[in-house]
């Protein structure tokens, strides 16, 4: 069987130094790093990963916790970590944990006692769960969050919601509308009801008062949006374009819209929030607010195998397409 020492002398390098290739140590010259890899490749070498885990003092696993009723947006996040985890030599370990999360300091005793992971990323709600993040920080376990409000001892993915609202108002009422009915997160997702607060500086700046009956609470499910959206629709004067906060409940609302003979955008304009891949195959296809979800998935991976960083900013757009236009005569 090939061993490190075969690596290392066809490469004409240390055993050291073709260590620091395998587990993908940071500050290796990619001259020298070529080389191992070619010896590698050449002899077919795999290196022992108990071995590996041993000399490290690392289980080379990451854990994904998340309770998020929005598969889309786990869906995105968890192919960017995934891959991430593979060209970092890392395995990523997905723990689902039910919407109350009553089981979440159970799943984290049982991951730790079997798998001992190196780190633990969080999305929201869980990332703003002040006891699962005094769980873990008591018991030293590094870990990062994407979108976490909660001040904690974190890397940590901050995320421009407020702007992001504000984005979907000022698109809105470019196009003519002026009544618009908004679908809002779960009171536990912290960050995304900063998207609500930035859609009411958009109908401020355009001297258009905020009516509560517009404002509809949903629980970030396509059921929520369908439930929703019929609530705004039997208002007296029902709106004329309906912003939900994550496309779950939009595509929910698109539903409705058709099942009640609706056109969209004709009769009622309706936008999302994250650019799943859904919102691109719905019909007509979803305008939304894209997040680089798979860019977010590899950065908190990046930070939780070398060691903390500067959390990057990641930009927000507007996705204009086909279910918001302007509204029709009278509306």
């Amino acid at each position: 069987m090939t061993s490190i020492h075969d690596v290392a002398a066809l490469a004409q390098v240390s055993i050291k130094t073709v260590s620091r290739v395998v587990n993908k140590a940071p500050n290796v010259s990619p001259e020298l790093q070529a080389r191992v890899d070619a010896a590698i490749r050449q002899l077919g070498y795999r290196p022992n990963q108990s071995a590996r885990r041993l000399a490290g003092g690392k289980s080379f696993m990451i854990a994904f916790l998340y309770n998020n009723p929005a598969p889309g947006y786990v869906s995105r996040i968890q192919i960017g970590a995934a891959w991430r985890c593979r060209e970092l030599g890392y395995h990523l370990v997905v723990e689902p944990i039910s919407p109350g999360g009553e089981e979440r300091f159970e799943v984290l005793d049982r991951l730790v006692a079997a798998l001992r992971p190196d780190g633990v990323l969080l999305v929201p709600p869980l990332s703003d769960d002040e006891g699962l993040l005094a769980r873990l920080a008591d018991m030293k376990l590094p870990y990062a969050r994407i979108a976490g409000s909660v001040v904690a001892a974190s890397f940590t993915i901050h995320t421009p919601e407020r702007a992001a609202g504000r984005m979907v108002a000022d698109h809105l009422i470019a196009l003519g509308h002026r009544r618009i009915g908004v679908i809002t997160p779960p009171p536990t997702h912290r960050a995304a009801l900063r998207r609500v607060e930035g859609f009411c500086d958009g109908l401020g700046g355009a001297d258009i008062p905020v009516d509560d009956a517009l404002f509809v609470q949903g629980q970030f499910d396509f059921a929520s949006g369908i439930e929703a959206g019929e609530a705004l629709l039997a208002l007296p004067q029902p709106p004329s374009a309906i912003f939900a906060t994550n496309d779950e409940m939009a595509l929910g609302v698109l539903t409705l819209a058709h099942r009640i003979g609706l056109r969209v955008p004709e009769d009622l304009s309706v936008t999302g929030f994250d650019d799943t891949s859904a919102s691109l195959t719905s019909w007509p296809p979803l305008t939304t607010v894209r997040q680089p979800l798979e860019e977010m998935g590899r950065s908190v991976i990046d930070a939780l195998a070398n060691g903390p960083v500067d959390a990057p900013e990641f930009l927000f757009t507007l996705v204009e397409r086909g279910s918001s236009g302007p509204p029709s005569p009278g509306r």
